[in-house]
């Protein structure tokens, strides 16, 4: 199975084969900024920003307008769905921290990663 990767802004980092980065501002970058979680949502730390993010990235690649909406909201989120196959199969990495052996991954490469290795159903 695929999985995450912690992108590095390190001197000498590079991306390990087979691995698409999906920060932004590539195709599959989340549009929610953890600055907007912090401002609208009320989030007082990084790591429940990062949550809020995710929560609301999840809901609106599915379908959901409740967190953005509008033409652009439509056309980014077709863009991203449509190439999802580009993703099978593939590692991603994400500027997020990767999380604790046990704990759950608020990043939405997380997201990414399930939906481009999931099944479709006939």
């Amino acid at each position: 199975m695929p999985t995450r990767i912690q992108r590095r802004r390190a001197k000498g980092w590079r991306k390990p084969e087979n691995t698409v980065i999906v920060t932004r501002p590539s195709r599959f970058g989340n549009p929610f900024t953890l600055a907007d979680a912090m401002e609208w949502l009320g989030a007082e730390t990084p790591e429940q920003a990062r949550e809020a993010c995710h929560m609301a990235f999840r809901s609106w690649v599915r379908g959901s307008d409740q967190w953005w909406m509008g033409e652009k909201a439509a056309a980014t989120r077709k863009r991203l769905l449509d190439g999802l196959p580009e993703l099978r199969d593939k590692d991603l990495a994400c500027y997020c921290p990767l999380p604790e052996p046990g704990r759950p991954d608020h990043c939405h490469a997380a997201v990414l990663l399930e939906l481009a290795n999931t099944p479709k159903e006939n």
